[in-house]
């Protein structure tokens, strides 16, 4: 399927990124601002280079989706993130560059107190272990060298894990830079050929089934407005706030996000553009998270097929490099650190190993991108939405308590109800999805505080008049 050109483009790249890690090892000695944040002098085009690459690494399962619902992959995974990042960049891009802190554990101490941001740790570090994209760095290894899957996954984490151990932030920017080069490249040579090669739009009109080409893509809208609840968690995705905390200046971290939106729907329009094209031109794939895989073997030539390779395994491996620094960070300070002390840079360090190890693990036994994101986003997005959004605000920052229950409250309620959907057989439980119950149960609480807080600010009044 693959020749020896473009196996070699891949090990060139791994090859790649090891020398990085090993040119990192040998660097001065870095403080915490150096290893977590860069200094804070993350400069536009690395800011925009690896919010971009590192916020895209579920690229299989974007090509499986596109294959059979074609342009519904926008609606669903491209539209709804881009109105969660416009107002992440609106409303709280500024504000977090402003507090000069490391993590959202940080800010959570700094609005609230101890107990919430350890509450708030503990979701972070659930939802940014990568053993979703470690597992898709695991399926791209398989096709490409033949390996069992176990291996391609410890592979995989080794590979991504080894130059932000070394490296910190700055490695992880500097192989962002390279990886967003290639994720472009590589799509980009693909849609070149299908285009000349097969034609455009009509030719994907006359090989698809006609509901690809609908907004819905045969979806029910009540499935597509589950995903504009799902991407409110933008708001509380770690890896902006890291690179806002890390960028140079707050008009930096704004001007960030903005540009980092046109090439987010640039690179949709690819993603999309060539799951329809595979499901014209292999319409009976048994699997279609394999969909970009078989179709640049059928259709590119030796060394373009590389590239395109070396883009997959770039997107992919861009966010395993991201989300295990943050966990391993969020591990390492945010809790040992909070809790015992000792040297942060060591903690982060021990805390990456931990993570890429837990990372491989549920990789290997829960084997789904899918139940992974599903499982792991709607906890952190129920219980840190409302209270860390109210955070940045004196007019809307909840009470101390009970920002603490709310994150308690709301991320139980949503395993509760996981746990009662595996039991009762019934996924989602009651036919209701679990993001639901925990942002109600979060939305109650938040309302309380406010209603209460009214209230005895009344009562004080009337206590002074008399």
């Amino acid at each position: 399927m693959y020749s020896a050109l473009d196996i070699a483009l891949v090990i060139g790249y791994l090859a790649v990124l090891v020398a990085i890690g090993f040119r990192q090892l040998f660097a001065r000695r870095q403080d915490v601002d150096e290893y977590l944040v860069m200094g804070r002098r993350l400069s536009l085009p690395g800011f925009v280079a690896s919010l971009v690459s590192s916020w895209y690494g579920g690229i299989l399962g974007v090509g499986e989706y596109s294959y059979k619902h074609g342009l519904s992959n926008w609606v669903v995974f491209g539209l709804p993130y881009y109105i969660g990042a416009i107002l992440f960049a609106l409303f709280i891009a500024k504000k977090a560059r402003r507090t000069k802190l490391y993590t959202i554990p940080d800010q959570l101490e700094k609005a609230y107190d101890r107990k919430t941001s350890l509450a708030g740790a503990l979701l972070v570090f659930i939802t940014t272990v990568p053993a979703a994209y470690v597992l898709q760095v695991g399926f791209l290894a398989k096709t490409v060298f033949g390996v069992p899957l176990v291996w391609g996954i410890i592979g995989g984490a080794f590979f991504s894990v080894f130059y932000i151990f070394t490296g910190g932030l700055r490695s992880d920017v500097i192989t962002d830079r390279l990886q967003f080069g290639l994720m472009f490249l590589g799509f980009g040579i693909m849609v070149s050929y299908l285009f000349v090669d097969y034609g455009g739009l009509d030719f994907i009109a006359s090989n698809v089934p006609p509901e690809n080409l609908t907004l819905t893509g045969g979806k029910p809208l009540s499935y597509i407005l589950v995903w504009y609840f799902i991407a409110l968690g933008t708001l509380v995705d770690p890896s902006f706030y890291q690179r806002c905390f890390a960028a140079k200046s707050e008009s930096t971290a704004r001007k960030g996000i903005f540009i980092s939106i046109g090439f987010w729907m640039l690179f949709d329009f690819m993603t999309t553009s060539t799951g329809l094209y595979a499901k014209a031109i292999v319409p009976n794939l048994t699997d279609p998270a394999t969909s970009y895989q078989v179709l640049a073997a059928q259709v590119l030539p030796d060394l373009f097929k590389g590239i395109f390779l070396l883009g997959l395994f770039a997107t992919v491996m861009s966010t395993v490099d991201t989300f295990t620094f943050i966990s391993g960070q969020t591990l390492g300070k945010d809790f040992v650190h909070k809790l015992i002390g000792g040297n942060i840079t060591t903690l982060t360090r021990i805390g990456l190993i931990i993570s890429g190890s837990i990372a491989i693990l549920i990789a290997i036994f829960k084997r789904s991108i899918v139940e992974i994101w599903y499982d792991f986003g709607s906890i952190s997005t129920a219980a840190l939405l409302i209270p860390l959004s109210a955070s940045f605000g004196d007019k809307w920052r909840m009470r101390k308590n009970y920002a603490f229950v709310s994150i308690v409250a709301s991320g139980s309620m949503v395993v509760i109800w996981m746990i009662g959907g595996y039991i009762a057989n019934s996924k989602p439980l009651f036919g209701v999805d679990t993001i639901y119950p925990g942002l109600g149960c979060s939305l109650i609480i938040f309302l309380a505080d406010r209603l209460l807080r009214k209230q005895n600010h009344r009562r004080s009044l009337n206590i002074k008049k008399e």
